[in-house]
C-alpha cells in the first residue's frame, strides 16, 4: 500500500520499459515488509541533470542508473564512492540527508556472477570485453581484480584507451590490450576463457552482437552477456549451443541490485526473492 510515508526509488535510463529492476526491488520490499516502492523513470540525455537533481527535490531515497547515463551521472552527484570514481560510472544513487551519493555496484555484480558460474580459478586466464562504456568499465575492473588478462574490443580507440588507463589505475600491472572489432579473429576469441558483451548490442531494437563473437565461441568457454531481454539473447542461445558456459544478464542484474538494496535500506537483501522476481 503506497501512502504519504512511502519512500520512493527508481531507475533512470533510456529506455527503461524493459527493465526487470522494478519487479526485483518491489518483490524485495514486500518480502521484508518495507514501506518503499520502485518505479521506472525514463529520462533522455537532455533531461538527465534535472532528473538527478529532482531526486533530492522530490525527497526520493535514490535511484539506479542504466544505459546510456552511467558515465554522464558522475559529475552530477555530490559524492562518489571509490569504485564509481575509478570506473567513472554510477549505477546507484543514494539520497542521504539531501546529499546525492553515487556508487558503482556493477563491479560487485559482475564479480559475484562470474564467481558463481566459474569458480575462483580465473587468475592468469584471459577475458575479452566488447565495449568501453560504463558497463564495460565495471566488468573489466571486476575481472582484472580477479587476476584476469583483459582484451578490450571497441571501435573508438580513444574510448578503449581510456578504459585501459582505468584498469591500470585499478590493478597496477594488469595485462591489458586494445583491439578494434575488425581485427578480432576466431583464434583471438578462442584464446580467451571468458567473453563479455558489455554493450547494448542484442537489446531490443538494437543490432545483434557481431558474428565473430557469437559464432566463434568454443566449448567450455564462459560467455557473459550483460544485456538481458524478455527471452535469452541471441548471443546466449548461440553460445550455449556451441557448448559454452553462459551467464545471463539477469544474474548480474540481481547481484548488483542486492548491493543497491542494502545501500538504500540498510538491510540484507533477500537474494532468492530477487532472483525469482528477475525471471
Amino acid at each position: 500500500m503506497i501512502s504519504g510515508t512511502t519512500s520512493v526509488v527508481g531507475i533512470i535510463g533510456d529506455p527503461v520499459s524493459h527493465s526487470r529492476s522494478p519487479a526485483i526491488h518491489n518483490a524485495a520490499f514486500r518480502a521484508l515488509d518495507l514501506d518503499m516502492v520502485y518505479v521506472p523513470l525514463p529520462v533522455r540525455a537532455e533531461g538527465l541533470s534535472a532528473a538527478v537533481q529532482g531526486l533530492r527535490a522530490l525527497g526520493m531515497r535514490g535511484a539506479n542508473v542504466t544505459i546510456p547515463h552511467k558515465g554522464a551521472v558522475t559529475p552530477l552527484v555530490d559524492w562518489l564512492d571509490a569504485d564509481a570514481r575509478l570506473a567513472d560510472a554510477v549505477n546507484t544513487i543514494v539520497v542521504d540527508g539531501g546529499v546525492l551519493r553515487g556508487y558503482n555496484t556493477d563491479i560487485v555484480g559482475v564479480r559475484e556472477a562470474v564467481l558463481e558460474a566459474a569458480g575462483d580459478d580465473l587468475a592468469g586466464s584471459a577475458a575479452l570485453v566488447l565495449g568501453a562504456g560504463g558497463a564495460a568499465r565495471a566488468a573489466a575492473v571486476a575481472l582484472a581484480r580477479l587476476g584476469m588478462e583483459i582484451t578490450i574490443v571497441n571501435r573508438t580507440a580513444a574510448h578503449a584507451e581510456r578504459l585501459e588507463q582505468i584498469l591500470l589505475a585499478a590493478v597496477p600491472g594488469v595485462c591489458c590490450r586494445r583491439v578494434g572489432p575488425d581485427a578480432v579473429s576466431p583464434a583471438d576469441v578462442a584464446r580467451h576463457r571468458l567473453i563479455v558483451n558489455a554493450t547494448s548490442l542484442g537489446m531490443g531494437g538494437m543490432s545483434k552482437v557481431p558474428p565473430w563473437m557469437a559464432d566463434t565461441v568454443i566449448a567450455e568457454q564462459i560467455v557473459f552477456d550483460l544485456v538481458y531481454t524478455e527471452t535469452e539473447t541471441d548471443l546466449i542461445v548461440r553460445a550455449r549451443d556451441r557448448g559454452a558456459i553462459v551467464i545471463d544478464g539477469r544474474e548480474m542484474l540481481v547481484r548488483q541490485a542486492a548491493v543497491a538494496f542494502e545501500l538504500w535500506t540498510g538491510r540484507p537483501a533477500p537474494l532468492k526473492v530477487m532472483q525469482d522476481a528477475a525471471t
